[in-house]
């Protein structure tokens, strides 16, 4: 019975045939939920990202870092952004499309193979295994730019951007205490005042109290999510109170257990927790 539950997933009906109002809230909340992926906003920037709608986390994360990045003013001709780990995402291509120069960067070549990121083909080891959707490659490699990058020890050269942003990276950066300070260093060692940092990770739905907090990876909880909003308004920051969505779909609920089957894939279980993704939006002040 076990194995038939984890291989029996709930129906998954098109996106398209889903989509709702344009004025419908849209990512109200600071976890994945359904919700967001029947948003008409939702279906544009997957699109303009390069993806069709799926239903999986990993889309949400970089949907969450494109609409805030617009949404808050970040995005523009000659700009600089900022992504962290980015592996071989397209964020790198759609903010470079909008005119902005981008830094890409991933760890060093003996963090990505001690961390198995070579392995799973998330790591990028220069700007030529970097995507450039449909820009001309001349074009994006003028505005695009590689460097390795210790999240831990961010290089001081990093400064100046108007944009920062990961995707469920920090949680490997060895516990719960260097995923914060990773946070903290991005907004105030890499942004202008003004400039926009957004960060996505792991959210523990399964306990508020037990959790991993270090090792490979790690899983924040609420309480955690609750008390970095409080450090990072005491360091003069601006950032919206953790929203966790409340569960309005049969999606929703279901979680991909191993070996998963990525549809949907919106909650998984690991390591005995249930974890879903999380974003975080910060502005730095002066």
């Amino acid at each position: 019975m076990e194995e038939l539950r984890r291989q029996s997933p709930p129906f998954l009906p098109d996106i398209d045939a889903m989509v709702g109002p344009a004025e419908a809230p849209f990512m109200a909340y600071s976890t994945c939920s359904t919700r967001d992926f029947y948003h008409p906003e939702f279906v544009r920037l997957s699109r303009l990202a390069g993806h069709e709608p799926f239903y999986h986390r990993k889309l949400w994360e970089w949907i969450f870092v494109l609409h805030h990045a617009f949404d808050k003013g970040a995005v523009g001709e000659g700009r600089k952004a900022l992504g962290f780990g980015v592996g071989t995402e397209n964020l790198p291509a759609v903010f470079a499309r909008a005119g902005m120069r981008v830094t890409a960067t991933d760890a060093p070549p003996e963090i990505g193979i001690a961390g198995g990121w070579t392995q799973a083909g998330e790591f990028s080891q220069g700007v030529e295994t970097i995507p450039s959707l449909d820009m001309e490659r001349a074009d994006f490699e003028r505005l695009v730019t590689f460097q390795c990058c210790d999240m831990n020890q961010i290089d001081p050269s990093l400064i100046g951007f108007d944009l920062c942003w990961s995707s469920c990276a920090l949680e490997h950066l060895g516990d719960m205490r260097k995923g914060i300070d990773f946070i903290l260093n991005s907004v105030e060692k890499t942004l202008k005042p003004g400039g926009i940092a957004i960060h996505t990770t792991e959210f523990n739905l399964s306990s508020n109290n037990k959790t991993m907090d270090s090792g490979w990876c790690v899983l924040y909880r609420r309480r955690d999510f609750d008390a970095l909003v409080d450090e990072v308004r005491a360091r003069g920051h601006e950032i919206e109170a953790f929203r966790v969505a409340p569960d309005c779909t049969v999606i929703d609920s279901f979680v991909d257990h191993p070996p998963y089957l990525h549809a949907p894939h919106l909650k998984l279980e690991l390591q005995g927790y249930v974890t879903t993704s999380a974003g975080i939006v910060v502005r730095r002040g002066k």
